[in-house]
C-alpha cells in the first residue's frame, strides 16, 4: 500500500482510498482529498512535516500523520 507520505516532491498521484474514521476522515475529505482526485506534491518541510500539496488547483499543507491515511496509486 502506497500512501501520500511516500510520494516524492514533483510527483503526481491519484487518491484510491481514505483510511481513518469519523472526524479525521471527514476533515481530510473536506480539504478536497477524495477518491479519484489527482494530487501533486510541491514540497516537504525540512523535518518532513508538513507536506505541501496541490489539490484541485489550490495549495494544501498536510501533516505526515494525515498523509499516511491517504492511499494513492
Amino acid at each position: 500500500m502506497r500512501t501520500l507520505r511516500d510520494v516524492k516532491v514533483g510527483e503526481t498521484a491519484t487518491v484510491v482510498k481514505l483510511h481513518g474514521e469519523g472526524a479525521t476522515k471527514r476533515r481530510i475529505m473536506d480539504m478536497g482529498l477524495t477518491k479519484g482526485v489527482e494530487v501533486s506534491v510541491r514540497k516537504v518541510a525540512p523535518l518532513g512535516d508538513p507536506v505541501e500539496l496541490t489539490v484541485r488547483g489550490y495549495e494544501l499543507s498536510l501533516r505526515k500523520a494525515d498523509a499516511e491515511m491517504v492511499e494513492v496509486e
